[in-house]
């Protein structure tokens, strides 16, 4: 196989690094750019050695008179064409059988506008009971994996609820909608990926925002809330944040005011972020992931290690000595 889990790959159309997560199939595998991932053809990904190579070749040469060459023109890129903003459901096959057995359904938000937006999700099946819940802000053009649903789960018509709001302008009307796919559908579905070699099936959430008129909105779905921060509460909402690479515990990141807060009080914050940092982490079965608790007098970081060996997802994780955080920060692997 070209590429195997955890190997450093390089998307040759953007030139941004990432890391592989799983095996999709003999054509596809699923990547992490920035925190993101998505599935990609292996014809559009290869190994970053090269371009290592090239750039300290030219580091190498720095200095040294370069031969008078003729200057190309430079190319101008393609302009990304606004589609719109989609769920797509990429069926994944249970290995090692001779017939095409969806085993599971990898969910992702794929937003193909210019524009940022916020989004609000949820999926609950027909008893009304939650199964998976998930909100924050997704950048133009990106993709985010929401998480996995098993395919017997898929065939009992869940609800896929979402809420869409124009992060960059918010003038513009909320989209909201619930998704249901029947069984026979979902079958049809997944026959024309098959057919078609393609990795997703995929619905239009919407083509885009609409100006709205000049009055409040109501919202029955979720409370929207779009009023400024209050000094007393974090800065970052991070008991809905996206799972992360990293996460920085210090006071100074999580709150803008510790005046008259005690060291109790302020460490039960810390940690509060820690759970909700974890809990976002294992449900998106992201694998890895690193917490930055500083040095001080070493409270903080036992505090951590006491919460990660309770646990059951984390595999491993140490405090060894890196170039960018010291001994301040405990890498963290996941396994499921």
């Amino acid at each position: 196989m070209k590429f195997s889990i955890g190997d450093r790959i390089i998307l040759k159309e953007s030139g941004e690094e990432g890391v592989v997560t799983a095996y999709i199939n003999d054509q596809m595998v699923e990547v992490e750019v920035s925190g993101l991932s998505f599935p990609v053809y292996m014809q559009d990904i290869d190994h970053p050695y090269l371009k290592w190579f090239t750039e300290k070749t030219k580091a190498k040469r720095k200095g040294t008179p370069p031969e008078q060459l003729p200057v190309e023109k430079a190319k101008d890129k393609m302009p990304k064409l606004a589609k719109g903003i989609y769920l797509s459901f990429l069926p994944v096959f249970k290995p090692d059988v001779f017939e095409d057995i969806v085993d599971h359904i990898k969910i992702y938000l794929q937003n193909e506008l210019p524009q940022s937006i916020y989004y609000k999700y949820e999926v609950t099946n027909k008893h009304k009971e939650s199964l998976f819940k998930l909100e924050g802000k997704l950048h133009g053009f990106g993709h985010i994996y929401l998480h996995t649903l098993p395919f017997d789960v898929m065939n009992e018509q869940p609800r896929f609820a979402y809420e869409l709001t124009d992060a960059d302008s918010p003038k513009h009307n909320i989209v909201s909608d619930t998704l249901r796919i029947k069984p026979q559908k979902l079958f049809e579905h997944i026959s024309e990926v098959l057919k078609n070699n393609q990795p997703v099936f995929s619905y239009l959430c919407t083509e885009d925002f609409a100006a709205q008129p000049d009055q409040k909105t109501e919202d029955n779905f979720w409370e929207v809330s779009r009023k400024p921060v209050s000094q007393s509460k974090p800065v970052k909402d991070w008991r809905a944040s996206l799972p992360r690479f990293e996460l920085d515990l210090h006071i100074e990141n999580l709150i803008s005011n510790t005046n008259g807060m005690s060291n109790g009080e302020i460490l039960h914050i810390q940690l509060e972020a820690l759970q909700a940092h974890l809990n976002a982490v294992i449900a998106n079965k992201q694998v890895h992931t690193i917490i930055i608790h500083g040095l001080g007098k070493g409270v903080l970081k036992d505090e951590v290690h006491k919460i990660l060996k309770q646990v059951p997802e984390v595999a491993r994780f140490s405090n060894d000595w890196k170039v960018r955080y010291g001994f301040g920060a405990t890498e963290v692997w996941f396994q499921y």
